[in-house]
Parts: structure tokens; sequence; C-alpha cells
């Protein structure tokens, strides 16, 4: 897909793509190590597309979620044991609300970031420090 919307992005004179991956992609959770390769893929890609698209105006960052209340991520709210130990390794002592990541997908999709590439903003609560 970022392939695509960078050839349209090109040939209108710039954009902006914006990447999801997960923490998981700088710190492999528990029996996660399939779901952490495939993200750190994106974190790879990510700086490689940024790399390669910057000459026509378009930045390609990526959001990097932590913990968040999901449908996707629903196994680990309903298994209690799961989510007591996923939390105990957030420094925030939560998960996230998906609303809380819309303000770093904002600023990655606006002219606030104009002078970001590459980037890999992550948004975790704490879990990665």
């Amino acid at each position: 897909m970022s392939v695509e919307a960078g050839k349209l992005m090109r040939d209108n004179q710039g954009g902006s793509i914006t990447n999801t991956a997960s923490a998981a992609a700088l710190m492999p959770g528990p029996a996660q190590a399939i779901y952490s390769i495939t993200k750190a893929a994106i974190v790879n890609m990510t700086k490689a597309f940024a790399k390669e698209c910057a000459i026509y105006n378009i930045r390609v960052n990526a959001l990097l979620p932590g913990l968040t209340k999901t449908k996707f991520a629903e196994a680990l709210f309903t298994n209690q044991q799961i989510y007591e130990g996923a939390i105990k390794r957030i420094s925030m002592g939560r998960h996230a609300k998906p609303e809380e990541m819309a303000g770093t997908a904002l600023y990655l999709a606006s002219a606030a970031s104009s002078y970001t590439n590459g980037e890999c903003i992550v948004v975790d609560g704490g879990l990665v420090i």
C-alpha cells in the first residue's frame, strides 16, 4: 500500500505516509516472536522508504503503539494473567485507549511534522523504557 500511495503522492508533489507498527518491534513480548518480527520489518521498511521517498517531498514515519484496547488485542484483555503481566511492564501502569494514538497520528499526517522523516514514534505508556 505504501508503494502505491507513494506513486500517487509523487505525482501530486508530495505527501505523508504513516505506517503502524508496534512497540513490540523494539521490545518483543512473551510468546510474540512472529508478531514482533513483522512489526520490526515495518520499522525497517519505514526507514528505507523515508530515504527513498524524500526526494519526492514524501515523508514516511511510523506510529508504534503499546498495549491498546482494540478488538485485535482482545485476547490480551480477556486473560487476566496475561493482562496483569503486561500491565506490570508498563511504567504508567495501564493500557492505552485507541484515541490516545490519534494525536501522534495527526501530528505525523499534518504539516506540523514537515521536517519529520523516517521516525518511529513510540506511544506505549513507558513500556520500552
